[in-house]
C-alpha cells in the first residue's frame, strides 16, 4: 500500500524530502517566440488567421528571414524541415532563413492537424502556393524600385538583382521586411486537410528545384538528445493548480458518492464532481497524486461489460452487423464460386491495440471569463480549441489553441480527452490548471484501435487460376468516436456530463491493384461493446485498420501462391494491374535477394527457422513493399525480423534523409504491433495499463539492417509516407515466418507464447 506524504518512512529520504533539499523546483516560463518576434517588428499578420490572406501563410522580418504558418503540425517526422525547404524553393531564400511555426490557432489556418500522412501531400499545397505569390509580389515591387521589367530580374537568397547590372539590386527585407503584404489569395474555402490556396503566380517546375530533393538535416535533434526541447509537460503558469482525473473501476459504473473528507488533511485539496466527472487539483501535483489515490469514493454497480479479450474474436463473428459496405464489386463471384474446383479459406484475427504513447497526456488551461489559451500535445491543436470552445460554451475564435511537442500519437490519443478537461476545471476553479494523465489512465483509457476478423476466400478452377476473390472485414467501428476532439460528445468529459451519444461508424477495406475475373472488398461493423465511456472506445490509430486489413489481405494473397503452386512474388506481379505497382514489388525484392519458391517449409539454420515473406499494398496514392527476412526460435518462441526491405513510392520526395526515416519509423512500430501489442481486459476493465501488461518493442529486437529503396517522381505530386510501410509488416512478418516454419499464423500479434503453441 503506498504511504500518505504525512506518513513518516524509514528510508534515509523521499522523492518529496530530495527535492525540497535540493530545491529542484523548476518554473518554465511560457514564451511565444513568434509572437513576440511579430510583435516587436510590427503587425504582419492578420488579427484572426484567414486563409484569403497571404499574410496568414508567411511573414517576412527586417532581418529577410522568413516565418512560415502551418496549420499541421509534426510528430516527430521532422516535417517542419520539409516545409521550409518547400517555401525556401518558392521564394528563392536560404533553407536556413525559414522557421515553421506549427499548430497555433493564433498563428495558422486550421489545415486538419497532423492527420493521414497528409503533411506534405496536402498541407504543402497552400504553403508552396503562397510562397510563389509572395515572390511574384515582391518582384513586381523590385522591378517598380529598379525601374525594369520584371524578366529582367533574378533572385538569390532573398536579393534581387538586375540580370544585366549586378551592381543594382534590393532585398526581401528592404521591400517588405516587417511588414504585411496586404494582398490576397484565392481560398478553395474547405477547412481542414483539403485547405488549399492559389495565386496568380505559378509554381516552380521540378526540373528548377534546388532545394527541394535535398537531405536537409532536420531540427530537432539537439534538443531531444540533450534535453533542451520544451514538452507540452514543461509548461508552467503562475498560480496554477495540479489536477488528476479519477476514472471508474468497472467500465460503465457511475460516481454514487464522494467522501471529501478522506483527503481533507492534504493541503489544498480541491474535489470536482459532475455527475459522473471526478477529479482532485491541488497547487502541488504530487499532493493531487495522492488524494486521487487516497478519494474514497462509492461507484455504482455496473454489469459486465465486455467479453474479455480472449473471447472478442467469437464476440465479433456472433454479432449483428450494424452496417456494411462493399467498396469494390465486380464479376459474378457467385458463379465463380458455384463452378469452383476447389475454394481456399481463411479467417485472420486482429486484436485492439492502444497508443501507448511514451508518456501520459498532459494539457495545461488557462480560462478567462472572455476568452482562453490551452496547451495540447494533440496532434490536431484547431480541433482541440473547437471542443474547448464547445464544452465552455464560447466562440471559437475566443480560444487559443497552442500545440506543443508531447510524447506522440499516430490518430486520436489520450490527449484529446487530456485537454477538455483541463480546460473544463480551469473554467470551474477560476484558475490555470494544468492536467497530467497518469500510466494506467494513458494506456487503459486512451482510444483503442478496433479488433476484427477478416474473412477471404478465392475459387480457384480445375487450371489452377483464380476466378473469384472474396475479402470482408468485420470489426468494430474505425471511429466510434471521431478521429478528432471538436465535438465534446466524443469524449470521456462529455460521455460523463451525458452528453448524447454521437459515435460514428466506419470500416476498410485493402488497398490493392490485384485483378480477378470476379472480385468483392467488403466490410462490416458491429455495436461496441459498451457505448458510453468505456476504455475500449476506438478511434484511429496510425494507419487506420492498414495493418489489420493488409496482416489478413496480404496473408491471403501468399496462401493462394502456394495454394496454386507459385511464387508469392510470382504470383503478385502476375495479378497487379497496375504498372507503378508491380516497380514497386520489383525494387524491393531485388534489393532484398528475394529468392523463387513455391512451397514453405522448416528452413532450419543453427536451431533457428529462416523465412523471407513479401506484402505489398497502396495508400492514398502511395506504393509500397516490403520483404521481411525472419529468424524464428522455436525454444523460445520469439521472432526476429533481422532484415526488413522497404520500396517506396510516394511521387515528387522533398527530403530523402526525412523520408527514409519516416519509413524506419513506420518499421519499428509495425514490428511492435505486429509481435507484442494487444489490450487485454476482463470482462469489467481494460487491464492493460503499462509497460508489463501493454509490452512494446524492446531496442534488441530492432532489425539487424532497415534497407529503404527510394523511387522518385518528380512529375508526380507527393503522396505522403506517415503511414504507408506500417500496413505491410505484420503481413511481411507473418509471411515470412510461414516460409521459416510452414505454419501459418492468422492471429496476431505472434507473441512468443503463441509461437512455441503453434510450433508445438
Amino acid at each position: 500500500m503506498n504511504p500518505s506524504p504525512h506518513t513518516k518512512l524509514a528510508s534515509p529520504a523521499s522523492r518529496r524530502s530530495f527535492l525540497k533539499a535540493s530545491g529542484a523546483l523548476v518554473i518554465a516560463v511560457v514564451w511565444d517566440p513568434v509572437l513576440a518576434h511579430t510583435t516587436a517588428q510590427g503587425a504582419l499578420r492578420p488579427a484572426q488567421p484567414n486563409p484569403s490572406q497571404l499574410d496568414s501563410w508567411l511573414a517576412i522580418h527586417t532581418d529577410g528571414s522568413v516565418t512560415a504558418f502551418f496549420g499541421k503540425i509534426d510528430m516527430g517526422h521532422a516535417l517542419d524541415i520539409s516545409i521550409a525547404q518547400i517555401v525556401a524553393e518558392e521564394l528563392d531564400v536560404a533553407v536556413e532563413k525559414v522557421d515553421v511555426h506549427m499548430g497555433d490557432t493564433a498563428t495558422s489556418n486550421n489545415q486538419g492537424g497532423a492527420s493521414s500522412a497528409l503533411g506534405i501531400a496536402r498541407g504543402a499545397l497552400p504553403l508552396r502556393n503562397a510562397a510563389a505569390e509572395a515572390r511574384r509580389i515582391l518582384l513586381d515591387m523590385a522591378a517598380a524600385r529598379l525601374s525594369v521589367g520584371v524578366a529582367e530580374l533574378a533572385v538569390d537568397d532573398g536579393v534581387i538583382r538586375v540580370v544585366a547590372s549586378p551592381q543594382r539590386k534590393t532585398s526581401y527585407a528592404e521591400l517588405i521586411g516587417g511588414k504585411q503584404f496586404s494582398a490576397e489569395v484565392t481560398w478553395n474555402q474547405q477547412v481542414g486537410n483539403s485547405m488549399n490556396v492559389t495565386g496568380k503566380a505559378k509554381p516552380k517546375a521540378p526540373s528548377q528545384y534546388k532545394v527541394v530533393g535535398q537531405s536537409v538535416k532536420r531540427r530537432d535533434l539537439v534538443g531531444k538528445v540533450f534535453g533542451q526541447m520544451k514538452y507540452v509537460t514543461d509548461i508552467r503558469l503562475p498560480g496554477m493548480l495540479h489536477a488528476r482525473v479519477i476514472r471508474p473501476p468497472a467500465a460503465g459504473a457511475g460516481v454514487a458518492s464522494v467522501d471529501q473528507a478522506s483527503v481533507s488533511g492534504i493541503a489544498g485539496v480541491q474535489v470536482v464532481h459532475d455527475k459522473n466527472f471526478l477529479a482532485v487539483v491541488a497547487p502541488r501535483e504530487w499532493d493531487a497524486v495522492v488524494a486521487a489515490r487516497e478519494l474514497k469514493v462509492t461507484w455504482s454497480a455496473a454489469p459486465p461489460a465486455f467479453s474479455g479479450h480472449d473471447k472478442v474474436h467469437a464476440h465479433l463473428r456472433a454479432a449483428p452487423v450494424l452496417k456494411s459496405e462493399d467498396p469494390l464489386k465486380n464479376g459474378d463471384l457467385k458463379a465463380a464460386f458455384a463452378q469452383a474446383a476447389r475454394v481456399v479459406e481463411a479467417e485472420y484475427e486482429w486484436p485492439f491495440q492502444s497508443h501507448a504513447s511514451m508518456g501520459p497526456a498532459c494539457a495545461l488551461a488557462d480560462v478567462q471569463k472572455e476568452h482562453a489559451t490551452v496547451w495540447t500535445g494533440s496532434q490536431k491543436p484547431h480541433y482541440a480549441r473547437d471542443g474547448v470552445a464547445a464544452i465552455l460554451g464560447m466562440k471559437p475564435e475566443q480560444v487559443r489553441g497552442v500545440w506543443a511537442p508531447g510524447p506522440g500519437s499516430y490518430g486520436r490519443n489520450d490527449a484529446g480527452d487530456a485537454v477538455l478537461e483541463a480546460a473544463y476545471l480551469s473554467k470551474r476553479l477560476g484558475k490555470p490548471v494544468r492536467l497530467q494523465y497518469m500510466r494506467h489512465d494513458a494506456t487503459g483509457w486512451d482510444p483503442k484501435s478496433p479488433a476484427s476478423v477478416s474473412h477471404a476466400r478465392a475459387a480457384i478452377d480445375a487450371s489452377g487460376q483464380v476466378t473469384g476473390y472474396d475479402f470482408v472485414a468485420k470489426g468494430f467501428s474505425r471511429a466510434d468516436i471521431n478521429s478528432n476532439e471538436s465535438d465534446p460528445r466524443h469524449s470521456l468529459l462529455g460521455m460523463a456530463l451525458g452528453l448524447p451519444l454521437n459515435y460514428g461508424i466506419g470500416f476498410n477495406h485493402p488497398e490493392e491493384s490485384y485483378k480477378f475475373a470476379a472480385k468483392r472488398l467488403g466490410w462490416q461493423v458491429v455495436a461496441p461493446m459498451l457505448d458510453r465511456s468505456s476504455p475500449l472506445r476506438s478511434s484511429h490509430l496510425r494507419d487506420p485498420l492498414g495493418p489489420d486489413i493488409h496482416f489478413a489481405s496480404e496473408q491471403f494473397i501468399d496462401e493462394l501462391a502456394y495454394a496454386t503452386g507459385q511464387d508469392p512474388l510470382a504470383f503478385r506481379l502476375h495479378h497487379v494491374e497496375a504498372a507503378r505497382d508491380a516497380v514497386v514489388l520489383r525494387a524491393a525484392a531485388e534489393r532484398a535477394g528475394w529468392r523463387v519458391r513455391s512451397a514453405a517449409g522448416k528452413r532450419l539454420q543453427n536451431a533457428r527457422l529462416h523465412g523471407q515473406g513479401i506484402a505489398y499494398a497502396q495508400r492514398a496514392g502511395t506504393v509500397v513493399a516490403v520483404v521481411a527476412e525472419v529468424e524464428v526460435d522455436p525454444a523460445s518462441g520469439s521472432v526476429w525480423a533481422r532484415r526488413v526491405t522497404v520500396a517506396h513510392e510516394c511521387g515528387l520526395i522533398i527530403n530523402p534523409e526525412g523520408l527514409r526515416y519516416t519509413i524506419e519509423g513506420n518499421v519499428t512500430q509495425g514490428l511492435s504491433r505486429t509481435l507484442h501489442e494487444e489490450v487485454q481486459f476482463s470482462p469489467t476493465a481494460v487491464t492493460s495499463v503499462d509497460w508489463d501488461s501493454y509490452p512494446i518493442l524492446a531496442i534488441g529486437e530492432q532489425p539487424q539492417t532497415i534497407d529503404v529503396v527510394l523511387i522518385n517522381r518528380p512529375e508526380a505530386a507527393p503522396t505522403g509516407a506517415g503511414e504507408p510501410t506500417i500496413r505491410l509488416i505484420p503481413a511481411a512478418v507473418a509471411n515470412a515466418f510461414y516460409d521459416a516454419t510452414g505454419v501459418r499464423m492468422r492471429k496476431a500479434p505472434l507473441t512468443r507464447a503463441r509461437v512455441k503453441a503453434a510450433l508445438a
